[in-house]
């Protein structure tokens, strides 16, 4: 009995001593760099043990998954190994004749008066409110285009009574009257989709100029245009992803920019729309699209979804138009969010899309791209940063 006592006893001045050790660890996590680098799971547990409970506010990067695989991306910490990623794009002159559009407002208040009483985030040494961090992604969003496809403009279809303040030169905006509501604004996304290719095809503006319609959390580290000359004849294009609920992502849809292409563009969002309208409602704050897109496509008779299975382009007749489907984990690639099975970052990934908690890490690449000037290393950030839970 006395023996146990004794261990007891000495666990307990463990634990003690374990405490007493971790008080001045605790007392300089505020003051280290916004970014960390772990090189082992184990030294992210840890850090997961130091600071229960807490977001971290720097990035805690893992080991890199994909190593050994032919078709992965590989790293030794934030330094790429295997380039053969189109790094150099943004010297060749891509990207002529592709404008990028998105939808985008602020809720509730007028970005000249917001304060940062109240931070959401902090990136390196700027913290943000929600205002200015949505202002921010979206000014990452067209400085990454600005990099990669200098010759590619953005335009931003926005309510009329916004008040966005775009300082780039890329940089279109184009008030679209309609509900921009938090409620309402997917719905209203498929409506200023169409709103703008009618638009197009009204102005009749002559020569060819393609349309890639995103959501402003991505970031496009590749040209995207040569799917227009690689894939000569669709009218649009969707992302597509092994999902069986969920199958295609709506955060991205390519239009050919011929007078026909953006007709049949047109029309077939109008087929989503109506999808959308009678049987996806209550969906509409988030998701109803994509329901709404795979509802489309899935109504025609002929139609193999098993072929979402596969990360292979591939082209099907639907509602009148020729659509290509692309695969996501080309074409809009999500760092996967916390744990779980992981098999890194396809080499020739073209677009990453922050989306949901993502997008302080959006905000972190784009900070890094900025002091390295390197696409492929700041992908080695945002892989070894693909297994925390980020700040959001």
């Amino acid at each position: 009995m006395g023996s146990r006592r004794d261990y007891r006893s000495m666990r307990s001045c463990s634990g003690w001593r374990r405490i007493l050790l971790l008080i001045p660890v605790l007392f300089l996590l505020p003051h280290l760099s916004s970014l960390v680098d772990f090189s082992s799971d184990s030294a992210t547990r840890n850090d997961a043990r130091i600071i229960p409970n807490k977001k971290l506010d720097h990035l805690v990067l893992g080991p890199v998954a994909g190593q050994g695989l032919s078709d992965r991306f590989h790293c030794r910490g934030t330094k790429a190994l295997n380039k053969t990623h189109g790094s150099t794009s943004h010297v060749s002159g891509a990207g002529n004749g592709v404008s990028f559009v998105t939808v985008f407002t602020v809720y509730n208040t007028s970005l000249g008066n917001v304060k940062s009483s109240n931070p959401v985030s902090v990136v390196g040494n700027v913290t943000y409110s929600k205002p200015e961090r949505s202002m921010a992604v979206l000014n990452a969003f067209a400085n990454f285009i600005q990099v990669t496809m200098p010759k590619s403009n953005v335009v931003i279809l926005t309510d009329p009574a916004s008040d966005l303040s775009i300082q780039q030169s890329n940089v279109i905006l184009q008030p679209v009257q309609g509900d921009y509501s938090r409620g309402n604004l997917m719905l209203q996304r498929i409506r200023s989709y169409i709103t703008f290719l009618e638009m197009k095809l009204e102005k009749n503006e002559g020569g060819i100029n393609h349309y890639i319609f995103t959501d402003s959390d991505i970031a496009v580290v590749d040209d995207v245009g040569t799917i227009f000359d690689k894939h000569s004849s669709f009218h649009l294009a969707l992302t597509f992803r092994n999902n069986k609920d969920q199958p295609l992502n709506s955060g991205f849809i390519a239009v050919r920019g011929t007078r026909e292409g953006i007709l049949r563009a047109k029309v077939f969002l109008e087929e989503v729309l109506k999808a959308y309208k009678t049987k996806y409602m209550k969906a509409s704050r988030m998701l109803g699209d994509q329901l709404a897109l795979v509802s489309v496509v899935k109504s025609h008779p002929s139609f193999d979804a098993k072929r979402f299975t596969k990360p292979q382009a591939f082209t099907e007749e639907i509602a009148g138009a020729s659509v290509l489907f692309l695969p996501c984990a080309l074409y809009n690639w999500t760092p996967p969010e916390g744990a779980g099975q992981f098999h890194g970052m396809p080499l020739d990934v073209k677009i990453v899309h922050f989306k949901g908690s993502r997008k302080r890490l959006m905000l972190e690449a784009w900070n890094f791209y900025k002091s390295t000037s390197n696409i492929p290393d700041m992908l080695c950030l945002v892989l070894g940063s693909g297994r925390t839970k980020y700040d959001f």
